[in-house]
């Protein structure tokens, strides 16, 4: 029987990044699941407070080369990589320096989120699905963690949805506290339109006074996990009006196993649906 294959989608992971419990849960979650029998491949963007030198990154020349389209312009994707020795895992991370060479994450000096964080997170996840695509590796689950890679699902299910490599893919989306989408503009919902979805397709992250990222994730991911504790008004309403399997907030220590049960019933309805 063949491993099971696990797409870690996430937008920070100790110890390149430390922000949120974002972070921790993205470090040990890939880790057990591989030493437990799971195969896993880690993407993530290379944000320029990342040292590189001292992670010991390199560019995966093989991978790289590719241009995203994000709102009529084209931008070149660099995939570079680097190895937690400890964990004998390796970490792909999506560099452009238009979107990533900057010394602030999310926001700058002040606190405010930069201007083109929509443009950012289009970037990184179609770039997500594009670097998958080169790998020719096919995901049994893909495990989405935070705002950043809300679109993964909807672009899976819809732009990409005859794609072979993700016939079988269940999309989890674990949804946490915190996102700059208040600052995003109507402007957003065009820029994400990406290949030939139209803006109607991005219904589900609208509420007709604004951007609401996870709420689109939820419509269009098969399974969903809490990942805070806490979580926005709109967001609780959004996870309790869906029938979708939720997996309830597990903390950051000890959560593992749960996750990994929960991967492996949603991979076992697809053998039984097969």
């Amino acid at each position: 029987m063949s491993k099971k294959k696990v797409l870690i989608v996430t937008q920070e992971m100790q110890p390149y990044t430390a922000l949120s419990e974002i972070g921790k849960i993205a470090r040990q979650l890939p880790q057990y699941i591989q030493e437990n029998g799971m195969e896993i491949r880690i993407l993530m963007p290379r944000f320029g407070v990342i040292n590189e030198r001292r992670h010991r990154l390199h560019e995966v020349v093989r991978l790289s080369g590719m241009n995203i389209i994000v709102d009529d312009d084209d931008f070149p994707l660099i995939i570079k990589v680097a190895s937690l020795p400890e964990a004998r895992m390796q970490v792909y991370f999506l560099d452009n320096e238009d979107f990533f060479k900057r010394k602030h994450v999310f926001a700058d000096a002040d606190g405010n989120p930069f201007e083109d964080n929509p443009d950012r997170m289009v970037f990184f996840c179609k770039g997500v699905i594009e670097t998958v695509k080169k790998f020719g590796w096919a995901p049994d689950v893909v495990h989405c963690h935070g705002w950043m890679t809300s679109l993964v699902p909807l672009y899976l299910k819809t732009a990409y949805k005859n794609e072979p490599l993700f016939q079988q893919s269940k999309v989890v989306y674990s949804l946490y506290d915190g996102s700059p989408e208040e600052t995003f503009t109507d402007e957003f919902v065009a820029k994400a339109s990406i290949n030939n979805l139209t803006e109607n397709d991005l219904t589900s992250y609208q509420n007709g006074s604004g951007v609401t990222l996870q709420k689109g994730a939820i419509e269009y991911a098969d399974a969903l996990i809490r990942g805070s504790e806490k979580l926005s008004a709109s967001d609780e309403k959004a996870l309790s009006a869906t029938d979708k399997p939720i997996l309830d907030y597990q903390g950051d220590e000890g959560f593992e196993p749960s996750y990994m049960e929960f991967y492996e019933s949603l991979t076992a309805e697809e053998v039984e649906e097969g």
